[in-house]
This record gives C-alpha cells, sequence and structure tokens, in this order.
C-alpha cells in the first residue's frame, strides 16, 4: 500500500524568485494593518476598557450557559461574556463599561440582576476599572517584549545573527497582520486574543526554527549553489513537513472553531488566522532576509579567513 503523499517529491518551487512578490505584500500588509490599528482601532474586550464581573451560583446544577448568553445580550447592555468557573453552576459574568458614567454602569447590574432574579446567589460584584484595564494592558505588552527578547537570543545562539533578525521581522510580522485582522474583523480584543497572538507567535518560530535549520545544514553541504536557489533546495525539502503540519493544526482549530462554542469562537479563529500568517511569513519573509542580510557573503568570508590563517613557525 503506498503511502499518501500530500506533496510530490523533489518539489522546485522557486520561492525565492517569487520573493520580489510577496515581501513587498507581507511589508504592505503589516504596514496597514499598522495604519489600520491606528485610524480605526481593534474592538477592545472588558479586559482592556473595564466593565462589571458577576460571579453567581445557579440553583441547577447544570445550566444552559447558551441561553442565559443570548437573555444577557437581549438587555441591550453591549459587550456581555459568560462563562464557568469551577463546577458547572458556578458562573462568571462579565459587563462592559457602559456609556454614561457610573448610574449607567449600576443599572446595567439592576437589569441583571433583574433577569437572573431568584435562580441564582449572586456571591459578589466587582467594578474593574480602567487603571486596573491598563496594567493589563501593559503586562501584556510587556510579556509580548519579552517573548521577542527571548527568541532573538536563543535564535542567536543557536544560528548566526541574520537568523535571528529574520526570526524576529518574520514573528513581528505574524504580531502586527494578526493585530490587523482583528481590526478589520472587530472581533473582540482582550487578554484571550493576547494569547493567541502569543502562541501564533510560537507556532511562527516554531515552522521558522525548523526552515532555518534545513537551510544551516543545506549551506553547509553545497558551498557553489547561489544563496537563493540554496534557500529554494531547503524549503521545497520542508515542504511536505509543513503542509502536512499545518493541515494537522488547522483541522483541530476547525473543529474547535465549529463545535468548540461561541466562547472560544473568536479566539480559534484567530489561531487560524495566525497559523496561516506564521507559515506565510516563515517561508515569504524569514527566508528573504537572509539574502538581503548577506549570509552567503559573510559564511565565505569567515571560510576564507580560516583558510588563510597559516600556523606559525616556533
Amino acid at each position: 500500500m503506498r503511502h499518501l503523499r500530500l506533496v510530490p517529491d523533489n518539489t522546485k518551487i522557486p520561492f525565492m524568485r517569487m520573493r520580489r512578490w510577496t515581501f513587498p505584500i507581507a511589508a504592505f500588509l503589516s504596514i496597514m494593518s499598522v495604519v489600520l490599528f491606528f485610524a480605526i482601532g481593534p474592538n477592545y474586550g472588558i479586559d482592556f476598557l473595564g466593565g462589571t464581573v458577576i460571579e453567581i451560583q445557579t440553583k441547577d446544577p447544570k445550566p444552559d450557559l447558551g441561553k442565559l448568553r443570548g437573555s444577557l445580550n437581549g438587555l441591550g447592555i453591549g459587550d456581555v461574556q459568560v462563562q464557568t468557573i469551577g463546577e458547572d453552576n458556578s458562573i462568571l459574568i462579565r459587563v462592559g463599561q457602559q456609556p454614561g458614567g457610573e448610574s449607567a454602569q449600576q443599572d446595567a447590574i439592576s437589569k441583571v440582576r433583574g433577569l437572573i432574579g431568584d435562580t441564582a446567589e449572586f456571591r459578589r460584584i466587582e467594578i474593574v476599572g480602567p487603571r486596573v484595564s491598563g496594567e493589563l494592558a501593559f503586562n501584556g505588552g510587556l510579556a509580548m517584549l519579552v517573548t521577542f527578547a527571548a527568541i532573538a537570543i536563543y535564535v542567536w545562539f543557536r544560528f548566526e545573527w541574520q537568523f535571528a533578525v529574520g526570526s524576529i521581522i518574520s514573528a513581528a510580522n505574524v504580531v502586527v497582520m494578526t493585530f490587523g485582522f482583528y481590526v478589520v474583523t472587530q472581533h473582540e480584543f482582550n487578554l484571550t486574543s493576547l494569547a493567541a497572538i502569543l502562541t501564533t507567535v510560537g507556532y511562527s518560530l516554531n515552522d521558522t526554527v525548523v526552515v532555518y535549520d534545513r537551510i544551516r545544514e543545506t549551506l553547509r553541504k553545497y558551498k557553489k549553489i547561489s544563496l537563493g536557489d540554496l534557500i529554494d533546495r531547503a524549503i521545497n525539502d520542508m515542504l511536505g513537513r509543513t503542509v502536512i503540519t499545518t493541515m494537522t493544526t488547522l483541522i483541530a482549530l476547525f473543529s474547535l472553531y465549529i463545535f468548540g462554542g461561541e466562547v472560544i469562537r473568536a479566539f480559534t479563529l484567530a489561531m487560524i488566522f495566525g497559523v496561516i500568517a506564521a507559515i506565510f511569513s516563515s517561508i515569504c519573509v524569514a527566508a528573504p532576509v537572509l539574502i538581503y542580510f548577506g549570509l552567503r557573503s559573510d559564511a565565505m568570508n569567515d571560510k576564507k579567513k580560516d583558510e588563510g590563517a597559516a600556523p606559525q613557525k616556533a
């Protein structure tokens, strides 16, 4: 029985020849994402704008969260999140910041109380102000910067400096395009969204390191091939692995998107976009950067220095 091959053997796709189109496309998408971010802005959720957190315990041991979520959304109080915490009947309700100040926020709480009534016990009600939300935004941005710094240090020690720069540019491209995705679709942007972006950064780094490792291996094996042809050979060698890994990941993500429910739908959709962007960046951004930064010329110069160093006579 023959094995199913999604990618034929010995493919010769000229990825580096296409870089004259793909690299500008990646740059354009990143620039447009930044422009849209400042011109329109994402749809910030409660985690960043503030709001009210209500914890209840229902008398029904297994309440219908979908029905409760639909009823709360029908109150006309804007963004409402519903999730279980611990036991099935312990529910956390988050109500977004209401326009109109504290009185409007108290009216929203009264509407929630009136809807739930005696069907549940109210355990706590807390108002999350913009100061707390600002701290969450700062910590989220700090986590992003620490992630990029760790990536740069890891890749620099494992490869050469060109690889480190390429991995950072590729990961930054994924982050910026995913931010642009949130702005265009206007899905709620919260801490879960930030977790989705950090996850896609990890996926992008994994794929980039695998491609870079094959490029370095091919670089040592073929000394006279041009750098563009060498990178094409390395990427084509890894194409089957990349397609299989990506399809496996996307199958899992689409399953979560379809069957996972409303709570994680936006998170999963961002992950799907991020995985596709990560594959695009690892091939069309991270690889061409090595050419633009002259990886082959540095390697050849180091080789000539080693060969030209004559042993000293005693």
